[in-house]
């Protein structure tokens, strides 16, 4: 009788260890702000059933060509410098929450980051200095709160492309200071072309594949679109054998939000609470029950909770709307 017992609990236990080891990555991107964070920020992301989040310091240039990275300096919101992602760290992980940080750079006129590209040979190594000393700040600070993943990078297409020895080097001098995952952030018609995925944990991408020209399309109609670009992640991950995360997904509360859903200028379009709803459910039916499948990171979310999204609201976030709501049933499975 006591055998049985004893094997019992053997068999539950590694049932157990079984199921935590893969367990999705339901992750946030947590945005930084100009203050601390408390408990009063982090319940609403424990309701949210989240076990991760993203926490995005923040690197700044003046316009595509320059190759200068202004970064961690007090002229920045205090959630965008190391001092602001440790202390964010810290609380978060205090509740059991995971942390990826993932470092973003800034045009000042809000130009897309996968076009930067210098002018001369000078510039690309001033930009490749500059680059290796924001990195490696976060990578020490990542390092230092012992978060479980750290992102190399964030939508840098044409640096990527044009410099990949600098890239691979790169990625040697990060594993010397920092022991955990590594990934990359590529932009969802960009991980075809990314030429490092063997060199890091994970196959990143930011997934805002366009999957319907609908206004308002349905659960079928986003799953439908879906599968040609689930053909060419499959084989990317097949080539590398890494598993993939989606380093950034979401969809706005908008009208044709299948359509191009990295577009973020449609300020004043229609709000289409059902629609995000329907593009959560869809991208949950794909890709969380495949084994390759890591989890994702939605994109955005707030720090102040009852002042973000709503039902008047038509952007990323899905605070305070049905999305939520949805977020918070799939994420608890």
């Amino acid at each position: 009788m006591k055998t049985n017992k004893l094997l019992f609990l053997l068999l539950f236990f590694l049932q157990f260890s079984c199921n935590s080891q893969s367990k999705k990555i339901n992750g946030l991107s947590f945005v930084a702000s100009p203050k601390h964070i408390n408990s009063k920020h982090i319940n609403p992301v424990l309701k949210a059933q989240s076990n991760y989040v993203a926490l995005m310091p923040f690197g700044f240039i003046k316009k595509l060509s320059s190759p200068i990275i202004n970064h961690n300096t007090d002229r920045q919101w205090f959630g965008e410098t190391e001092k602001g992602i440790e202390q964010y760290a810290e609380n978060l992980q205090k509740n059991g929450i995971r942390i990826m940080v993932k470092p973003h750079i800034w045009v000042y006129n809000g130009e897309f980051t996968g076009l930067i590209e210098m002018d001369s040979e000078k510039d690309w190594k001033v930009l490749e200095d500059s680059y290796q000393s924001f990195i490696l700040t976060y990578a020490k600070s990542a390092q230092k709160m012992k978060a479980e993943i750290f992102c190399i990078g964030t939508e840098l297409e044409y640096f990527v492309a044009k410099r990949p020895k600098y890239w691979q080097q790169l990625i040697k001098k990060i594993r010397e200071v920092y022991k955990g995952k590594l990934t990359y952030a590529s932009n969802w018609d960009e991980f075809k072309r990314v030429t490092f995925w063997g060199e890091l944990d994970f196959i990143g991408v930011d997934a805002y594949f366009p999957l319907s020209d609908v206004k308002s399309p349905t659960v079928i109609d986003f799953e439908n679109g879906w599968q040609p670009h689930k053909k060419e992640i499959i084989e990317i991950q097949k080539r590398y054998k890494r598993k993939v995360l989606f380093t950034e997904f979401g969809y706005r509360s908008v009208d044709f939000t299948g359509k191009k859903p990295w577009d973020f200028n449609r300020v004043i379009d229609n709000v289409n609470l059902q629609a995000q709803v329907n593009g959560l459910q869809a991208i949950h039916n794909q890709f969380w029950n495949e084994d390759w499948f890591a989890g994702g990171f939605i994109w955005k979310w707030f720090i102040d909770h009852e002042d973000s999204g709503g039902e008047n609201d038509n952007r990323f976030t899905p605070q305070n709307k049905p999305a939520e709501e949805l977020l918070r049933k799939l994420y608890a499975n």
